[in-house]
């Protein structure tokens, strides 16, 4: 009887060390990461607009788009400048987004209904002109004498 009961002892202790190395071995190969590098585009266009209301929505309208990772429009310069992930989304469904809360990009028409429904300091000229460079154009002086 001592046999038998030492013998099950025995199986159970061996049964239980090749449980837990077997654990042991997973353990091993789920911490085991593969890093994977994103390539993120970088990518500027004009965007009409007046004021910092204006800032506010055309950036949460970029930054709703998967994969937009930043996005920073100028007041002066009526240029956003958005980082995104191109395995995600394109520069076009960017341009629609913005679009779509009722501002004027270089590709896309904003849409008319969210345009009327902007506070009044939001409503933009429709030509004014998307100053992409920064750069004050001079005033022509030259029909007249200084």
């Amino acid at each position: 009887m001592k046999k038998v009961i030492l013998s099950v002892v025995a199986i159970a202790a061996l049964g239980l060390t090749s449980c837990k190395n077997e654990t042991k071995k997973v353990e091993d190969t789920t911490t085991t990461e593969v890093s994977k590098e994103i390539a993120m585009t970088d990518l500027s266009f004009g965007v009409r607009g007046n004021c910092g209301m204006c800032k506010s929505t055309i950036e949460k309208a970029a930054n709703s788009v998967e994969g937009v990772a930043s996005a920073n429009w100028d007041v002066d310069k009526k240029k956003i400048d958005v980082s995104f992930d191109d395995t995600k989304t394109d520069a076009m469904t960017i341009h629609k987004a913005i679009a779509a809360s009722g501002y004027d990009t270089e590709k896309v028409a904003g849409s008319e209904e969210a345009y009327k429904n902007l506070p009044g300091c939001c409503q933009y000229d429709h030509e004014m002109a998307m100053n992409q460079t920064g750069e004050m154009k001079s005033e022509d002086h030259s029909n007249h004498d200084h």
